[in-house]
């Protein structure tokens, strides 16, 4: 399956037929392809779609990274990794991640927005190129990367005729009306504009001008007309006259279209050459092109109003995609009433100064870089620019806040989606309280409440690189700490990084129990059981994780962590011969999800239920259970849940009868199971199901399928791998007869229940399996 997060255009690309054809013959002759030139020339959108032209040859697809809205070069790989839709639970730097996942994949990969990170971006990507044979990267920036091999793409301003048509279709998009005379005796005169004598108004409704369509044409204030006074250029010459003083930029070319129904071109003209002639001296000298574009943006900025201006440089602090909510509670205030922002931020969007996109969380704008540099700019004039970036952090701490409520509700789907769409924006939040040494403990604060973004959403990486950064000060707030450490000691866990998980779960309780946290001291005692429970030290984690239930009890806490607690319990019963215990643990967290609307937790249940519906020959029952499970954790990304169902559902198949598509499901594990890192406990709890089902299905095929099976789920794309175990049961071809339960054999003794381990309690489940 071929995978691609290039973004949809949202108009139509416009000429540059001579760039696209030199740029796709680069792209088949070097391995490295950095397109450059100055802000607004179009680099990104010439590349995003060249890079569109060029999927086919890439047969695992495209990958796009933006860098533009990241301040800390340590993100870079973090940024690569996320988007590459990469997970990775373990405690491997994500360069290596990243080598290891291209290593032997042919793809493209666009990296756009670096010139601030060259540092950073350069090494990485020159050791990505040695170490991926099959990787090519097209960067965009404004300077190269000077890595070897490098073929750089200088992109100049477009010609003549381009210009001339990107203008005369943008301004037709912004809803400038076609005022072309028909073929033939012309139609009434239009009235002259008024206040501006000579020039036409826009046409009355039912005039036959404004009967012609809209398209790659002259807008009115483009086209020639029979009413220019004497002396005066065409509307064609004048048209070019502005194309040739914005010197062919496509940003600039933009932002003029979208004054176009509201000013003629010749009065556009004369604003230019008085901008110009204060800039050259007062002659008509040729202006360098990056100063062609800031007078085309600072042009465009005299043009709006007192509000829009100062809508544009609050606006400037936001990183990446932005929402109204955010907007109105960001850059409201008394001279920009949050009731008018929504009228102000139109007025920016129909100037093509803001874009508007959609995304899984609904719709999003954003500045494009070139203007929110020229906003940042008047907002530091203005001397704004702390207060903005601290309202922007409130925000998004607040943000934080409501997610982390609202992940325990039937809104956790959406909780998911919008954390993602706001992650530009909650990094420049974290950046700015690690700034600031008086917020440390808001630093603190915000890693640890976003812990459903690093475990459930599949960041663990990410979060503790935040959540290191913020232990590393110290704060004076014990709460915050506290919140952090427990949060840092669960990722911990799940990166199967045991030192450095006793390490901070131990602070954390050692401090809680001094201040009297015992909210804190529960969820050390949690995680640590949890850790127990990965070691199959399983008497241990029963233990802990039920003294941090009580505690939960008596504290009144109820949320997605407590329910996962009760279902590890669960599991830990499973683990010791104790089916039906765990089953009725499992039953009841299933009905409180379904009350709450909870998904994540339920996934969990639902994997212990679905073995325990194998256990009893229930073989549709558990595949019903188990494609539910893979579905809500490919959602979520958790690849820990993922990983666990998928093999558990494998040895479902290899039960009803067909070894060949269980062998494929199994090696689609393998290299899953590379990036969770579980199995650096050795736990043969959780590696039971895979040892059983690798043994009935080799036993069935014999060695030799069974490896070609196994290689063919190897190579499978994660995507495919779930699409395929989503698709319910394959026929085997072989009569589709249930095969024998296995024998009790030492792999057999791993599966939870199917065999009693010395010393623990009898349990219906400890000889279902036999």
């Amino acid at each position: 399956m071929r995978r691609s997060n290039l973004p949809a255009e949202l108009n139509r690309f416009v000429g540059r037929d001579v760039e696209r054809a030199a740029l796709a013959a680069l792209l088949e002759a070097s391995r490295l392809v950095t397109v450059v030139g100055v802000g607004g020339v179009g680099k990104t959108r010439l590349a995003l779609r060249a890079a569109q032209d060029a999927q086919k040859r890439y047969g695992e697809g495209v990958g796009l990274a933006e860098l533009a809205s990241l301040r800390d070069p340590d993100l870079v790989a973090y940024a690569l990794v996320e988007a590459l839709g990469l997970t990775d639970h373990t405690t491997r730097p994500p360069r290596e991640v990243l080598v290891e996942h291209l290593a032997e994949r042919r793809m493209l990969l666009v990296v756009d927005g670096f010139e601030h990170l060259v540092e950073s971006c350069a090494p990485l990507v020159r050791e990505l190129l040695a170490q991926a044979p099959g990787l090519t990267v097209l960067a965009v920036g404004r300077r190269p990367l000077r890595v070897a091999g490098e073929a750089v793409f200088p992109l100049a301003p477009m010609d003549e005729a381009d210009a001339v048509e990107l203008l005369a279709e943008r301004a037709a998009e912004a809803g400038a009306p076609v005022v072309v005379p028909l073929p033939g005796p012309p139609g009434p005169a239009a009235p002259p504009s008024p206040g501006v004598p000579g020039r036409p108004a826009l046409p009355l409704p039912g005039h036959p001008a404004s009967l012609l369509p809209r398209g790659p044409g002259f807008p009115a204030s483009l086209a020639p007309g029979p009413w220019e006074p004497p002396g005066a250029r065409s509307g064609a010459e004048a048209v070019r006259e502005l194309c040739r003083r914005l010197d062919g930029i496509p940003l600039a070319l933009e932002l003029a279209a979208g004054r176009l129904p509201l000013l003629s071109v010749e009065q556009m003209l004369l604003r230019l050459d008085d901008r110009f002639r204060l800039l050259t001296d007062g002659e008509r000298g040729v202006l360098p092109r990056h100063q062609t574009l800031r007078t085309a943006i600072g042009w465009s900025h005299e043009l709006c109003t007192p509000e829009e201006r100062l809508l544009w440089a609050r606006l400037s602090v936001f990183a990446g995609p932005f929402d109204l909510e955010a907007v109105e509670y960001v850059c409201g205030g008394p001279e920009l009433p949050p009731d008018r922002v929504l009228d102000h931020l139109g007025g920016l969007l129909a100037q093509s100064l803001v874009s508007r996109e959609d995304t899984p969380a609904g719709p999003a704008y954003r500045l494009l870089d070139t203007v929110a540099a020229y906003g940042a700019e008047w907002l530091a004039a203005l001397g704004d620019t702390e207060r903005m970036r601290r309202r922007h952090r409130d925000w998004y701490m607040g943000l934080a806040t409501w997610c982390e409520l609202e992940w325990f509700s039937p809104r956790q789907a959406d909780v998911a989606a919008r954390t993602d769409a706001a992650l530009p924006n909650l990094r420049a939040a974290l950046d700015l309280c690690l700034e600031l040494p008086e917020d440390a403990h808001l630093a603190q604060h915000l890693a640890g409440t976003l812990w459903f973004a690093w475990v459930g959403c599949g960041r663990l990486s990410e979060g503790r690189h935040w959540l290191e950064r913020a232990l590393a000060l110290e704060s004076g707030h014990e709460e915050a700490r506290l919140k952090a450490l427990w949060v840092l000691g669960y990722v911990s866990v799940l990166q199967g990084d045991g030192t450095a998980a006793v390490a901070a779960l131990h602070e954390c309780g050692e401090r809680a129990r001094s201040t009297g946290n015992a909210l804190a001291e529960a969820y050390a005692t949690h995680r640590m059981g949890c850790l127990a429970l990965l070691s199959d030290d399983l008497p241990r984690a029963e233990a802990l994780i039920g003294r941090a239930l009580d505690a939960y009890r008596e504290l009144g806490e109820l949320n997605s962590n407590v329910l996962m607690g009760q279902v590890e319990v669960a599991m830990a019963q499973a683990f010791r011969g104790d089916l039906e215990g765990a089953v009725a643990i499992c039953r009841e967290v299933r009905e409180v999800c379904e009350e709450r609307g909870e998904l994540w937790t339920r996934a969990y249940a639902l994997y212990v239920l679905g073995y325990s519906a194998w256990t009893r020959d229930a073989y549709g029952e558990a595949r019903e259970l188990l494609t539910e499970c893979v579905s809500i954790n490919h959602t979520f990304r958790d690849l820990v849940g993922l990983v666990l169902a998928i093999e558990l559902l494998a040895l479902v198949t290899v039960s009803e009868g067909d070894p060949v598509e269980a062998a494929v499901l199994q090696g689609a594990t393998v290299p899953v199971w590379d990036t969770v890192g579980i199995r650096l406990f050795g736990s043969e709890a959780f590696d039971g199901p895979r040892a059983l089902c690798e043994q009935r299905a080799e036993e069935a095929l014999g060695a030799e399928a069974f490896d070609v099976a196994v290689r063919e789920g190897r190579n499978l794309p994660l995507d495919a791998v779930v699409e395929r175990a989503l698709a319910g049961r394959r026929d085997p071809g072989v009569g589709g007869a249930a095969a024998p339960r296995p024998f009790r054999t030492a792999r057999a003794a791993r599966v939870p229940g199917t065999r009693k381990p010395a010393g623990s309690p009898t349990g219906k489940g400890g000889e279902a399996a036999g």
